[in-house]
């Protein structure tokens, strides 16, 4: 897609957009079905924002959509709409106990990853996480191994946290850059 702008100074910029400019696959299946739900009138809510976007987030709050950031807030007659971070086992397991309906719209790769932990750390290897230990992501992955894995940015910090016979099992966080 390209785009002539001229701007007040009759500078000409030619801007081109590119082909995969946009949303992740992930981040566009949880839009649209979350924009699908207002257009059918579904009352919904989001565990934390749904996504790393302002401009969605405050539409989604025009049409109704609302943030919370505990599953204590959510009130009862609202679907629960897991976003696409993810979340750890105890809240899913929350929202089942207060029953509470919920869309889980985890991006299916990070779900994957939920799964690769799950199975690990039941074989009882060491779960480390490449990531940021702060972002929604990361904090979801770690919820899967009963909050025990060894989180760290850099994975040279790792080497005095694991015993030499360990079973490890190594996931990143899926907004990693490679060179990290």
């Amino acid at each position: 897609y390209n785009s002539k702008k001229i701007t007040p100074a009759g500078v000409i910029f030619l801007i081109t957009v590119a082909k995969t400019a946009g949303f992740c696959y992930g981040v566009k299946r949880a839009v649209d079905r979350v924009y699908k739900g207002i257009e059918d009138g579904e009352k919904l809510s989001t565990l934390g924002n749904l996504i790393h976007n302002r401009q969605v987030v405050e539409d989604l709050e025009k049409h109704g959509v609302r943030a919370y950031s505990s599953i204590d807030e959510i009130p009862h007659f609202s679907k629960t709409v897991i976003r696409t971070h993810g979340v750890g086992k105890d809240i899913i397991d929350g929202l089942k106990e207060r029953n509470l309906e919920f869309i889980d719209l985890t991006c299916p790769f990070v779900e994957k990853i939920h799964r690769i932990v799950r199975d690990n750390y039941d074989e009882g290897r060491k779960i480390i996480i490449v990531g940021d230990k702060n972002h929604p992501e990361v904090i979801g992955i770690n919820g899967w191994c009963e909050n025990n894995a060894i989180i760290s940015l850099d994975i040279s910090d790792i080497s005095g946290k694991i015993d030499k016979g360990d079973k490890i099992c190594l996931v990143s966080q899926t907004t990693m850059d490679r060179a990290t």
